[in-house]
């Protein structure tokens, strides 16, 4: 009787065992792993090294022995820079292409990029009419971006892309000097902005490496080309503030080189 009841329980035991265990879709297997995706947004901070170069030539108030404008010349500067931003992005697949990311940022860029500002001046010398070269200190000290990119993805976490879109730029200038002599004279030329449009190219990859504890973290580097509208610029005696009757027409464009380090909110990747 008693080995009866004990095979009677053992094999309950067994049949309850395989119901519990069909209900639960044994035996259990981990999820796949999410997809990759580019797609969700960010903030960036880096630095970089930036040039630029402005076409001027002067325009003056007639009568001055048939003299009107200059020739156009070219300055100059350089420097270091920084850059902070951020955007949002989404991924997409082409078929028999391949996947894609598109997204728009803005970024701002704080900057001393230190060159020159040298117009031809009018001198009249014993009844010669001429021109002397006048030099002022000019910085570029910041620009802005805003704008659209497109990527493609080289690999799931390695991606190549092209950017586009609208900036504007702030330039400082000093009182001028004689470029020959180097004396100050009491003229100058103000601050000015202006706005343009950009382009650019980079490339973004993950870095996925187990001594960087934080998630989501990309490095990028990028060239960028901005070419701004002409100002014009009206030259004023700096003692009186009265106008000289000479107008410089100023034309800059610059190019960057930047490496960031971006954090992505929500990657999901490899």
């Amino acid at each position: 009787m008693d080995r009866v009841l004990i095979t009677s329980i053992a094999l309950l035991s067994l049949l309850s065992g395989s119901a519990v265990a069909a209900d639960m879709g044994m035996p259990l297997k981990a999820p796949p792993p999410p997809a990759p995706t580019w797609s969700g947004c960010y903030v960036d901070a880096g630095g970089g090294y930036g040039m630029w170069n402005q076409d001027h030539n002067l325009s003056f108030a007639p009568p001055i022995a048939g003299l009107t404008t200059t020739v156009t010349t070219t300055d100059g500067g350089r420097g270091w820079l920084g850059r902070f931003g951020g955007g949002c992005d989404y991924q997409f697949t082409v078929a028999g292409l391949g996947n894609f990311v598109i997204g728009a940022f803005g970024d701002y860029d704080p900057m001393s990029l230190g060159g020159s500002n040298s117009p031809n001046e009018v001198f009249n010398f014993g009844g010669a009419i001429g021109t002397t070269p006048i030099t002022a200190n000019e910085n570029e000290t910041g620009a802005w971006y805003v704008g659209a990119r497109l990527d493609y993805l080289i690999t799931p976490s390695v991606l190549t892309y092209v950017d586009g879109g609208y900036t504007g730029t702030r330039f400082t200038q000093t009182a001028e000097f004689s470029t020959l002599s180097g004396a100050g004279i009491s003229f100058g030329y103000p601050n000015f902005t202006a706005q343009g449009w950009f382009l650019g190219s980079g490339f973004e990859y993950a870095l996925n490496m187990p001594w960087i504890p934080i998630h989501g973290l990309f490095l990028q580097t990028e060239y960028r080309y901005s070419q701004y509208g002409s100002v014009s610029l009206a030259e004023t005696n700096l003692v009186t503030g009265a106008p000289t009757g000479n107008t410089e027409i100023i034309k800059p464009s610059v190019q960057t080189i930047t490496t960031a380090l971006v954090w992505r909110f929500n990657w999901v990747g490899q």
